[in-house]
């Protein structure tokens, strides 16, 4: 079985016929799409999304199982995780993060720890904290991102 990932949280129930508000934390927002089946909980419990629609920049889910307004209380503050989607051209920060980071000629930068949100581009923060927009990203494989960047920007 692959890592899961952290995709929603259940933050408060919403009226009384069970349904949850959810706060996305990705922009993939088919992972609250109907039939979707998330993992949550210490116990690992399976939450099988029966519907949902956005709402204030949040989502509105009913989950199958969860009836009435006491049974979405106790989901309060429940992480919900996915497997990660099979998308080779994306950039997934669970990829970039512990990969080496090396420039166009071949020169290693050293490991990405983090990554950094940033109204203009995220940005790779490497283990000396140095910063390199992702918009720099030319490709990248498992455990290796290459970046070409402006000469200056990757100097210690």
């Amino acid at each position: 079985m692959t890592d899961l990932l952290e995709v929603a949280r259940i933050v408060k129930p919403h009226g009384i016929r069970g349904e949850v508000i959810v706060d996305l934390l990705t922009d993939r927002t088919e992972r609250v799409d109907a039939g979707v089946v998330l993992v949550g909980g210490a116990d690992h419990r399976q939450f099988e999304i029966l519907a949902s629609r956005p709402h204030q920049g949040r989502f509105i889910v009913t989950f199958a199982g969860v009836p009435d307004r006491s049974a979405a209380e106790a989901l309060r503050g429940t992480v919900l995780l996915a497997e990660p989607l099979d998308d080779p051209d994306a950039l997934w920060v669970h990829d970039l993060v512990g990969a080496e980071l090396v420039d166009v000629d071949g020169v290693s930068h050293g490991t990405v720890e983090s990554v950094q949100e940033n109204p203009a581009a995220d940005l790779l923060v490497l283990s000396d904290g140095r910063l390199v927009p992702v918009n720099f990203v030319v490709s990248h494989e498992p455990g290796r991102v290459v970046v070409d960047v402006p000469k200056g920007l990757l100097d210690e």
